[in-house]
C-alpha cells in the first residue's frame, strides 16, 4: 500500500461473495503491519493490490460473531416452527 501501511494476507480462508466489478468479498487471515495476524472481511481487487475498507477480528471476535450467527439462525428455525405448527 502507498500509505505506507503493509499488509499481508496469511491464509485466504475463502470468497464471501464475487462481485460484478470483478472484486470479491473475502474472509482471510491478515497481518496488518506485521502485527499479530487477525481474521479480515473486506473487499479485493483480482490481483489483491486494491482493497475496500473492511473490519478485522480477533480469534475471541470471531468465536463472538459465529456463536451470534449460530443462535439467531435457531432462533429463527424455533420460530418457524412454532408458527408451523401453532394450530395443532
Amino acid at each position: 500500500m502507498s500509505n505506507g501501511v503493509t499488509v499481508e494476507i496469511v491464509r485466504r480462508i475463502g470468497v464471501i461473495r464475487e462481485l460484478d466489478n470483478g472484486w470479491s468479498r473475502e474472509l482471510n487471515i491478515v497481518s496488518w503491519n506485521g502485527a499479530e495476524p487477525k481474521y479480515d472481511i473486506r473487499e479485493w481487487s483480482p490481483d489483491h493490490e486494491r482493497m475496500s475498507r473492511g473490519i478485522t477480528m480477533t480469534d475471541v471476535e470471531m468465536s463472538s460473531l459465529m456463536t451470534l450467527y449460530i443462535t439467531q439462525k435457531v432462533v429463527d428455525e424455533e420460530e418457524a416452527y412454532n408458527k408451523e405448527n401453532e394450530h395443532e
